[in-house]
This record gives structure tokens, C-alpha cells and sequence, in this order.
């Protein structure tokens, strides 16, 4: 199962914006481990992808097929890149926005908006009392 050339393509676009090249990887193919039977003990399909710059390192085994190891194991590796370049900076924005939409006064409207909810929600238990019958 081959990949398809438009997710190849955005691979080669997202290394690009990255900033990484095909000569930062190092690239060795292993046996893979687990359940497989004879096509796993057999074929190297196992990739093994070494950023050097940076050092960061994926090991894939998730299909059968080497060609897709590789796409997915470069997949993976520029994930990893991307958090290293961008993730902490964004995890540190994403916090600090998190705390200041917790402290931000609600508006009257959203204020009114939860008060008629609990309302309704109020006389819906009301209404699942208990049924008296008078003779």
C-alpha cells in the first residue's frame, strides 16, 4: 500500500516550513518485532530515523510495508522537531490564555443564559416529584 503523492507532497511542504532537509536524517531499516510470523522475521521493515542536528530519534514498526515505515516514521519525527521548535513557546501561550479565561468576569448575557438553565433545569425536578392523587 503505497503512499499517495498528495501526503507525500505535504510532507515535503511541512519539512520545508521546518526547516529540515533529507540530509538531517540518518536512516536505517531493522527487523521488526512482535506478531507477524515469517514476513517480520524475514524483511527489514523496521525504520529507524535519526535527526542529527538535533539528535531526536524514531523507531517505526507500525505496518508491514517499509515504504510506508518510512513515510510514517518521518511523519512522527518531524511532529517531534515541530514540538521542539514550536510546542514549548505555544504550551506556554495556551496556559496563560487558559488562566486568563478562567478569571474574566462572565457577561450579563451569559450570566442571564446560565440562570434560566438552572431555572429550567429546576422546575424540570420539580415536575419529577412525586405524583399524589387526591380522592
Amino acid at each position: 500500500m503505497p503512499v499517495s503523492s498528495d501526503k507525500e507532497k505535504a510532507l515535503i511542504d511541512r519539512m520545508h516550513t521546518l526547516g529540515v532537509s533529507e540530509t538531517d536524517f540518518k536512516e536505517s531499516f531493522i527487523r521488526s518485532s512482535g506478531p507477524g510470523g515469517q514476513k517480520i522475521n524475514k524483511s527489514s521493515s523496521c525504520v529507524y530515523l535519526i535527526h542529527i542536528p538535533t539528535g531526536l530519534s524514531v523507531k517505526c514498526q507500525r505496518e508491514r510495508s517499509q515504504s510506508l515505515n518510512r513515510f510514517l516514521a518521518r511523519r512522527l519525527l518531524l511532529d517531534k522537531i515541530e514540538k521542539l521548535q514550536k510546542g514549548f513557546i505555544a504550551e506556554e501561550k495556551e496556559r496563560l490564555e487558559k488562566i486568563r479565561r478562567q478569571k474574566r468576569k462572565r457577561s450579563k448575557r451569559a450570566k442571564e443564559k446560565i440562570l434560566t438553565a438552572k431555572h429550567q433545569q429546576a422546575e424540570k425536578k420539580v415536575l419529577r416529584g412525586r405524583v399524589v392523587i387526591e380522592e
